[in-house]
Formats: structure tokens, C-alpha cells, sequence
């Protein structure tokens, strides 16, 4: 006999999979307001913008132009005097909202300013 407790109205199966962009996100996101400026690796479009929100392995940008999901980018984020460049990917597109990006090949004087920024964000929680 196995001891299954079901909760009626769900599904085994949650919403957040189904829609499949909570599952991708790994780290915790925190508000956090920064400028932004996108080029696109491959046409060289540029796109400015603000973060709405930041975690260690992207963030989600607010603009009324966005690149396309999977389009590769050089990433700048302006914050009070501090600067991070790293290369992203487009994951998740909201047309006239903005798009949710992924970092990596993060180099590390730019991954100490991400890790402050967390840091900092953390503490005022």
C-alpha cells in the first residue's frame, strides 16, 4: 500500500511547469533598477533599457524593443558609478515589456560586482 496524499483541484503536474519559465529559474530574483544596453552579436542591433529585477544568473529587462529568444548579446549594466559587462542569451520574450536574459561567460571582476549587488540586495530584505 503506498501513502499518496492528493489535494483535490491540483494537478501532479504544476502550472509553473506547464508554462515551463519558473522551472529554468535557479536563483532567487530581486528588484533591482539598472540601466541596460543590449547588442545583438550577430545584426549588431542595440537595445537600452532598464533591469526590473536581478539574480545571479540573469535578470529581466524592461523595453518596448526587444531582441529575439536565443538571440546572443553583449550585455552593460550601469548602477550608481558601477558597471557589469558579461555576453547573455534571450530566454523569454514579452512583447512590449521586455525579455528575460541569462548570463554567462561571466568573468570575475564583473562577477564581483553581481555578487555585491546580490549581496546588498540580500541584506535590505
Amino acid at each position: 500500500m503506498t501513502k499518496v496524499i492528493t489535494i483535490l483541484g491540483r494537478s501532479p503536474v504544476s502550472h509553473s511547469r506547464l508554462n515551463g519559465v519558473r522551472d529554468r529559474r535557479y536563483t532567487i530574483r530581486y528588484p533591482f533598477a539598472a540601466d541596460a544596453e543590449l547588442i545583438d552579436m550577430e545584426t549588431g542591433k542595440q537595445v537600452t533599457g532598464v533591469t526590473s529585477d536581478l539574480s545571479l544568473g540573469g535578470c529581466f529587462i524592461c523595453t518596448s524593443k526587444p531582441l529575439p529568444v536565443s538571440a546572443r548579446a553583449r550585455l552593460r549594466l550601469n548602477r550608481k558609478g558601477q558597471t557589469l559587462e558579461t555576453l547573455v542569451i534571450v530566454r523569454i520574450v514579452k512583447p512590449r515589456i521586455g525579455l528575460g536574459i541569462e548570463f554567462f561567460d561571466l568573468e570575475p571582476p564583473n562577477h564581483q560586482v553581481l555578487s555585491a549587488w546580490i549581496e546588498s540586495l540580500q541584506r535590505k530584505r
